[in-house]
C-alpha cells in the first residue's frame, strides 16, 4: 500500500491506547504514561474495560465508545484480540495502527493484514518498540526515554537498538524527525517509509538499521527515489552471514548475499556504514559537510604527531592529501616559523599564538587546490583554545562546506568545539575519526554519482535468438543442468561475446593428436566430462603442450589423475584448443549468479584457478550499460593492470564492459540461467577473448528481467509509426539520450516551455537532464517520439511524461512536442501510448495541470477522454485535466 495513511501514522491529530494500563512493568502502561508525557497536542484516548479513569483520564471500556475516530491506535492487548481490534478500528474510521504486542502467530499477523485491507488502514509492527515524532510531541512507544527534536529520521527493524540510539542521541543533543521501530513489519516497510520521509520537510537525512529486505524491488526503487532528496545512510547486519551456500561456480562462491548488500547500496546511491557510531558520524557529516565537492584534503595542526596520526589515517582509506603549491608554500614561509613541516600535514608548531591559525587558516582557504582543510588544535598553556576558535570564526562561517575539525581533548576544548559546532563546522573526536568521514563523503558521493550517471551505448548487437533457443533446448532435452564448454561458448558467442574455438574428441590419443594436427601447435587439452565443472582442480587442463609426444603424454597422464581424483566420473573425450597467445592479456573472470533476496547479480574482477584466493572481485546489479560496467571494474585492483604497465599497452576497456553488458541482457534474457562462469576472460590491447566458460541452468525459471531488483529498459513498448508521412519510433527514453534530449528542450520555443515547465528556461543543468532521462521504470514512464534527420542522426521530436505515486493510484502527466511540429497529431499518439501505458500499469487515475491559456493543450485532453476538475480554484491559474482509468477505484 505504500504511502497511503502514512501521515496518520507519524503525525496523527488524535491517538488511542487499546491496552492502556496502570500494571507496573506492562507494556500498555508504558505506552499509555509516554503518549501522555510527550505533549500531543490533540486528544488522547484510552481503551480498557478493566478501567474507569487513568491519571484522572476517563478510559472506554471499547473501540465502539470511543468519542471519534483516533488517527492513530496503539494496540499493547493480547495476539488473539488484535485482528479483532483492527476491524473495529477501521470500521470506526482510524486509518493507522501500531502492533506493540508481541507473539503473534504467521496466522494472527495475517489474519490482522486482512482486517486492515478494506479501510487501508495501516499496520506497523507487530513486536515493536512503536515510533517517536518529538516535532508534535509524539512518543508511541515503551522506550525508556524521549527524543529531541531534530532533522534525523532513523528507522530500525531492531527495537533494542532503537532504545539505544535513543539513549545515544540524548546524550550528544541529536535531534531526531521521527524515530520507527518496523518489528516484524507485516505492513509498513522500509520501502513505504523512505518513500514517505523522502518528502518529509522535517527530514533532513534517513538513517536505517536493516537486517533483511523482503520487497527488493520495492526497496530498491524508494531507496533511489529518497537518495536522490537527501542522505541515506544505512548500518547494514550480518556483515558475518554465508552467502549462497551451495554455489557450484566462482561466482555463486564469491556472490555472497553480504557484498550483493553493498552492490545494491552503492547502485541506489546510498551509503553504507558498519557501526552505530559511524551511522551518526555519517549523519553530520552529510548533513554538514555534504557541499564539499573536493577529492583532496589537507590538514592543518599545532602538534606533528596528530599530524601523523592523520596522515597514516589517510593512507589507510585512501584519501589522498594535497601537496602545496609553490605560491601557497610562498606565503606559508612567510607567516610560519622556518622550521615548519613544508609539507602536508601543515605543521604550524606547537607555540603558535592566535594570529597563527586564523592566518594559516586564511592563506589555506584562499588556495582552491588545497581541496578540503582538516582544521586540527591540541591544547596548550601558551594560548586559550576558546581564542583560537573565535579568531578563526569569520573564517569558517564563509568555508563550512571545507572546514572540518579536530578539537583534540575534553574541558578544555569544549567551548572552543561548541563555537564551531554553531557555525556549522562537522568535528570530530580524533583524526582519525575526520579523515574515515571524508573517505565516506568520497564513497557517498562516488555512490550518488552511479545513482545519476549517464551512460552510453554499448554499440552491440541484438542476441542471435535461434542460436540461443537451440543450445537451451539441446541441453533441456537431454535433462542436464551443465552446459557443455562448446555450447556454453556458443551462447556466449550468441550475445556477441568472443570465445576461443573449441574442438571436441574421442577419448583416444589418435583422435585428440589428429585434432591437433588441424588446429597447430601449441594446444591445450581439457578433459570432457559433464560430472567435472572445475576441471584444473583434478588436473583436468594441460595448456602449451607444443608438438605430439606432449600432447600424447598429457593424454595418459590427464586419465590417471581424473581417475584418481574423480573415479565416479563419466568421461565422454577431451577437447583440444588452439592456445591463443595474446602475452599482455590480463586474466579476468566476469559470472553472473542468482543472489536469493535481490535476484540476478554480476561478478567481475581477476580471474584464473585462484580466483577465490586472490579475492579480487566486485559486485553489481544489472541492467548495466557501459558507464555502469565501468565503475564495477574501478572497484577491482586488476583495474590496475588493465590500465597498462612498463611494456603492457592499456587493454580495450570497452570490449570487456560489452562483455559485461551482454551479461547483463543474458540475465534478463534467460529466466533459466542460475549461475554463468566466463574464467578465464582475456582482456588486452585487443579486446576481450573467453577461454573458457560455465553455465548452470534451472528447470525452473530462478532470474530474468522479472527478477531484476532495478527494472529493465522495457523494450516491450518501442513501437514504430508512420506519422505525417514519416517513420518514427516511439519509446521510453534511456540514460543515453541525455544529450538529445537536452538539443530537444533547447530547441522549444520561449512560450512553449512556459506552457510546458510554467518557467521559459530551456537550457537545464546537467543534474536536471540526468533526472529527466534516468527514470525509475517501476514508478514513471517517458516516451520519446524519435526520428532521423537527413544525416540519419536521432532527434527528439515530442515527449510525453507520466510521474505516478508510490500507491499506483494516481499518475501526473505531461506532453510536449517540438514547436515547429504542433498541430499535426504528434502529442495525439504520445498521449495514446501513455495512456495505455498506465492502463497496463493499474493506475486509476491520470492527472495532468495545463494552463489555463494553455487552450491547445486543454483542447488535445478533452478530445482524449479527460475532465477538468471543478474543485480547481480559477485563482491558482490551472485546470486539473483528470481522466479516470478505472470504471471504480478499489478501496
Amino acid at each position: 500500500m505504500s504511502i497511503r495513511h502514512l501521515d496518520r501514522l507519524l503525525s496523527p491529530a488524535s491517538v488511542a491506547v487499546l491496552g492502556a494500563s496502570t500494571r507496573p512493568g506492562s507494556v500498555g502502561a508504558t505506552v499509555w504514561r509516554n503518549l501522555r508525557a510527550g505533549g500531543l497536542a490533540g486528544p488522547v484516548y484510552g481503551v480498557n474495560p478493566k478501567h474507569r479513569a487513568l491519571d484522572g483520564v476517563p478510559i472506554f471500556s471499547n473501540v465502539a465508545h470511543l468519542p471519534a475516530a483516533p488517527d492513530l491506535a496503539l494496540i499493547c492487548t493480547p495476539p488473539d484480540t488484535v485482528a479483532p481490534l483492527v476491524a473495529e478500528l477501521g470500521a470506526l474510521g482510524t486509518r493507522a495502527v501500531v502492533i506493540l504486542t508481541a507473539g503473534l502467530s504467521a496466522e494472527q499477523k495475517q489474519a490482522a493484514l486482512e482486517a486492515a485491507r478494506p479501510f487501508t488502514l495501516r499496520l506497523l509492527g507487530p513486536n515493536c518498540l512503536g515510533l517517536l515524532s518529538p516535532h508534535i510531541g509524539l512518543n508511541a512507544s515503551f522506550a525508556h526515554t524521549d527524543a529531541l527534536a531534530g532533522d534525523v529520521a532513523f528507522v530500525s527493524q531492531s527495537g533494542a537498538l532503537a532504545t539505544a540510539v535513543l539513549d545515544w542521541t540524548r546524550s550528544r543533543g541529536i535531534g531526531l524527525s521521527h524515530l520507527i521501530s518496523l518489528g516484524d513489519h507485516c505492513d509498513v516497510d522500509f520501502g513505504d517509509l523512505l518513500d514517505h520521509l523522502a518528502s518529509d520537510a522535517r527530514t533532513q537525512s534517513i538513517l536505517l538499521y536493516v537486517e533483511s529486505v523482503e520487497s527488493p524491488r520495492k526497496f530498491m526503487s524508494a531507496a533511489r527515489a529518497a537518495a536522490r532528496n537527501k542522505p541515506v545512510i544505512m548500518l547494514k547486519a550480518g556483515r558475518a552471514g554465508r552467502g549462497v551456500q551451495a554455489a557450484a561456480s566462482h561466482t555463486g562462491a564469491l556472490a555472497g548475499s553480504d557484498t550483493v548488500y553493498d552492490a545494491a547500496i552503492r547502485r541506489a546511491g546510498m551509503l553504507r556504514v558498519d557501526t552505530l557510531q559511524e551511522l551518526f558520524v555519517a549523519a553530520e557529516t552529510l548533513s554538514r559537510f555534504r557541499g564539499n565537492r573536493h577529492g583532496t584534503l589537507t590538514v592543518m595542526t599545532n602538534g606533528g604527531g596528530a599530524g601523523v596520526m592523520a596522515a597514516d589515517a589517510a593512507a589507510r582509506e585512501g584519501v589522498v592529501l594535497a601537496e602545496p603549491g609553490t605560491d601557497l608554500r610562498t606565503r606559508l614561509n612567510a607567516l610560519l616559523p622556518a622550521h615548519w613541516s613544508h609539507a602536508n600535514p601543515i605543521d604550524i608548531i606547537g607555540d603558535a599564538p592566535v594570529e597563527r591559525y586564523a592566518e594559516t587558516l586564511d592563506a589555506l582557504l584562499a588556495d582552491e587546490s588545497t581541496g578540503a582543510v582538516l582544521f586540527m588544535h591540541a591544547p596548550t598553556a601558551i594560548v586559550r583554545s576558546e581564542d583560537i576558535a573565535r579568531a578563526c570564526l569569520p573564517l569558517v562561517r564563509d568555508h563550512t562546506s571545507r572546514v572540518m575539525s579536530t578539537w583534540l581533548g575534553d574541558d578544555a576544548v569544549a567551548q572552543a568545539r561548541r563555537l564551531f559546532e554553531e557555525a556549522g563546522v562537522a568535528d570530530y573526536a580524533t583524526p582519525e575519526q575526520a579523515v574515515h568521514a571524508f573517505a565516506m563523503l568520497q564513497t557517498y558521493r562516488r555512490n550518488q554519482e552511479i545513482l545519476m550517471e549517464t551512460p552510453s551505448a554499448s554499440g552491440k548487437a541484438m542476441p542471435d535468438s535461434a542460436m540461443v533457443r537451440a543450445t537451451l533446448e539441446a541441453a533441456s532435452a537431454a535433462g542436464r543442468e551443465w552446459l557443455g564448454e562448446q555450447e556454453a561458448k556458443a551462447l556466449l558467442q550468441a550475445y556477441g561475446i568472443e570465445a576461443v574455438p573449441t574442438l571436441a574428441v574421442a577419448a583416444t590419443a589418435p583422435a585428440v593428436i589428429e585434432a591437433a594436427r588441424e588446429l597447430g601447435y601449441p594446444v591445450a587439452l581439457k578433459i570432457l566430462s559433464r560430472d567435472l565443472v572445475h576441471k584444473s582442480d583434478v588436473g583436468g587442463v594441460r595448456l602449451g603442450l607444443c608438438d605430439e609426444a606432449a600432447l600424447g603424454n598429457a593424454v595418459g597422464e590427464m586419465l590417471d589423475a581424473v581417475r584418481i581424483a574423480r573415479p565416479l566420473a563419466q568421461i565422454e573425450g577431451f577437447t583440444v584448443q588452439h592456445m591463443a597467445l595474446r602475452p599482455h592479456a590480463q586474466e579476468l573472470i566476469v559470472g553472473a549468479s542468482i543472489d536469493r533476496v535481490f535476484g540476478p547479480v554480476i561478478l567481475c574482477g581477476q580471474g584464473g584457478t585462484a580466483v577465490e584466493a586472490v579475492g579480487d572481485t566486485a559486485i553489481a546489479l544489472p541492467p548495466l550499460n557501459r558507464a555502469l560496467a565501468r565503475e564495477l571494474v574501478s572497484r577491482t585492483r586488476v583495474a590496475q593492470l588493465l590500465a597498462g604497465f612498463r611494456d603492457h599497452p592499456p587493454a580495450r576497456l570497452d570490449a570487456l564492459y560489452d562483455v559485461l553488458v551482454a551479461v547483463s541482457q543474458m540475465l534478463a534474457d534467460l529466466p533459466q540461467l542460475a549461475e554463468l562462469d566466463i574464467n578465464p576472460l582475456w582482456v588486452d590491447e585487443n579486446g576481450a577473448l573467453a577461454l573458457d566458460a560455465r553455465v548452470r541452468l534451472s528447470r525452473l525459471p530462478v532470474g530474468g528481467a522479472e527478477r531484476f531488483a532495478i527494472v529493465p529498459y522495457p523494450v516491450q513498448w518501442v513501437r514504430p509509426h508512420t506519422w505525417n508521412g514519416r517513420a518514427i519510433v516511439v519509446r521510453p527514453i534511456r540514460p543515453e539520450d541525455e544529450a538529445q534530449h537536452g538539443r530537444f528542450l533547447e530547441s522549444l520555443d520561449a512560450e512553449d516551455a512556459r506552457m510546458r515547465f510554467f518557467s521559459s528556461r530551456r537550457a537545464l543543468p546537467r543534474s536536471e537532464l540526468a533526472r529527466l532521462t534516468q527514470i525509475d521504470y517501476d514508478r514513471e514512464m517517458a516516451f520519446i517520439a524519435e526520428a532521423r534527420d537527413a544525416e540519419g542522426c536521432a532527434q527528439t521530436l515530442g515527449v510525453a511524461r507520466t510521474v505516478s505515486d508510490p500507491d499506483n493510484v494516481e499518475a501526473e502527466f505531461a506532453i510536449i512536442v517540438r514547436s515547429d511540429l504542433k498541430g499535426l497529431g504528434l502529442g495525439t499518439l504520445l498521449l495514446e501510448q501513455l495512456i495505455e501505458h498506465a492502463r497496463a500499469r493499474g493506475i486509476e487515475r491520470l492527472v495532468g495541470l495545463v494552463l489555463r491559456e494553455n487552450t491547445r493543450m486543454l483542447r488535445l485532453s478533452r478530445a482524449m477522454g479527460f475532465k477538468a476538475d471543478p474543485a480547481e480554484p480559477p485563482a491558482s491559474g490551472l485546470r486539473r485535466m483528470v481522466m479516470e482509468l478505472k470504471t471504480s477505484a478499489s478501496p
